[in-house]
């Protein structure tokens, strides 16, 4: 079963530690992040997401991004994050 972590619509430098904590409290297990209230990414809460890819995949575990909103996805893209770390596993963005 994957833990749902549904993400709020500013993830800025208040926002890194809650989001680390949720994130962590599920390493272990196939995990969710709903970024569809996404409005404002900042380069912190961007570097924990990163984090959290590398540490999913290390682990061999699935950490799908869901519901990908127009402005998550293109803050993610202007930090020169790749996309095809925002599709579901197996699938090109």
């Amino acid at each position: 079963m994957s833990s749902l972590i549904t993400l709020p619509a500013v993830l800025d430098l208040r926002a890194a530690e809650p989001l680390k904590a949720q994130i962590l409290a599920v390493r272990g297990q196939e995990a969710l992040l709903d970024v569809s209230a996404v409005e404002r990414l900042g380069g912190l809460c961007l570097q924990v997401l990163l984090s959290a890819i590398a540490t999913w995949r290390a682990d061999g575990q699935a950490l799908t991004f869901i519901n990908v909103s127009e402005a998550f996805a293109s803050q993610w893209s202007a930090f020169g994050a790749s996309a095809a770390d925002l599709a579901p596993q197996g699938q090109l963005a």
